[in-house]
């Protein structure tokens, strides 16, 4: 456990250990652009202690990763937030998906949630090719039907990037992402000898919701890490991560380094996706292009995939299912990575999230600002 200035978070999360909510947690809090904390405690598997440089599995958290490369390529001028999918990928213009666009990928509102991809055990090309043959869902209308896509559109997401740049998905975050943020144990696909390299470094997530803990499937296996899955199998440190949202935070520049342009940033964080029902999600939920956009407008003790009871109205990130939650909150200049090593059911997890993002705020004095 590294030191803390976040008495009330640490003690949240050494109670959701002795609830059975998780075996151990990555937490990284930013303030106006200083490390407040860089927090590990308990375990990452049975038995083996969690530290700062564990690599830590995204799921969800992964898909923001996803939507800057689309915005960089749109920024270089060979796409469009308008751009028809099927103008960029022939073989998805089909099955009532033919006027799909960019926008609609990245908002949620492209009707195609549900069918087997084949991942991990498919090459890429079967993979693109099942997830063009799913057809449009019954009764959906492009752009104004919402429902969240777990997995089945940042495929596309990653196939665009493919198409119009060249690299593989994986290659190109590395290159043109990870790499020049400093995110150097952060991956989305990575190479099998990686994998094998960093042995013990890796998180096993541990299912937690029945019984005593035991390996969540299918992330005991070296292909769910090492074949992409552009939605899903992100993961590196919480504290890199964080590194991420303050690149964002900072309007698109970390360090010297420019990943997107400042409006850029200011337009893909912004609410795009207003006051429309999820049908996944079960709520109304408000998206900007491939980010949650805080919406305790909506019930702040109901929202799904929340940033907690205090987080400002124009907080945005993204979480990932019952574990990671990641995201910035610009009025108060924050960045907050929670990562939980456990799945607890949805009901719990979203408490312990309420209660650990309530400590976070309360420790900084930001509650009710």
């Amino acid at each position: 456990m590294s030191p803390t200035a976040l008495p009330r978070t640490l003690q949240a999360l050494n109670d959701g250990i002795a609830r059975g909510w998780h075996i151990g947690a990555q937490v990284f809090v930013s303030l106006r652009g200083q490390t407040i904390a860089n927090l590990d405690i308990g375990q990452s598997r049975p038995g083996v202690e969690m530290t700062p440089d564990t690599l830590m599995l995204w799921l969800s958290a992964s898909k923001p990763i996803g939507a800057v490369a689309i915005g960089q390529l749109i920024e270089r001028g060979v796409l469009a937030l308008d751009s028809r999918v099927a103008d960029v990928i022939p073989e998805f213009g089909k099955f009532g998906k033919e006027q799909i666009t960019v926008r609609h990928i990245l908002t949620h509102t492209c009707g195609f949630r549900f069918g087997e991809t084949g991942w991990p055990a498919a090459d890429w090309e079967q993979i693109i090719a099942r997830v063009c043959d799913i057809p449009l869902e019954r009764n959906w209308v492009i752009g104004q039907t919402a429902g969240y896509h777990p997995n089945t559109s940042w495929f596309i997401v990653g196939e665009i990037v493919r198409r119009l740049d060249g690299r593989p998905y994986e290659q190109y975050v590395r290159d043109e992402i990870f790499e020049p943020l400093g995110m150097d144990d952060c991956w989305i696909g990575m190479p099998a000898e990686r994998y094998v390299g960093y042995g013990s470094r890796m998180e096993i997530v541990q299912q937690m919701d029945k019984g005593p803990p035991r390996t969540l499937p299918p992330w005991d296996r070296e292909e769910s890490f090492t074949h992409c899955r552009p939605a899903a199998n992100g993961c590196g440190p919480a504290a890199q991560l964080g590194r991420f949202y303050q690149m964002l935070l900072n309007g698109g520049e970390l360090e010297g380094v420019r990943i997107l342009g400042a409006d850029t940033v200011r337009h893909f964080t912004s609410r795009q996706r207003v006051g429309l029902f999820d049908l996944s999600f079960k709520h109304v939920v408000d998206f900007g292009f491939g980010f949650i956009v805080n919406s305790n407008r909506y019930g702040a003790d109901t929202v799904p995939y929340g940033f907690g009871p205090f987080a400002s109205d124009e907080a945005f990130g993204h979480n990932g299912f019952q574990s990671t939650s990641a995201f910035a909150d610009p009025r108060h200049e924050l960045v907050v990575v929670i990562i939980p090593n456990g799945t607890p059911g949805d009901l719990a997890h979203e408490k312990r999230l309420r209660e650990i993002l309530s400590a976070v705020y309360q420790d900084l004095g930001l509650a009710g600002q």
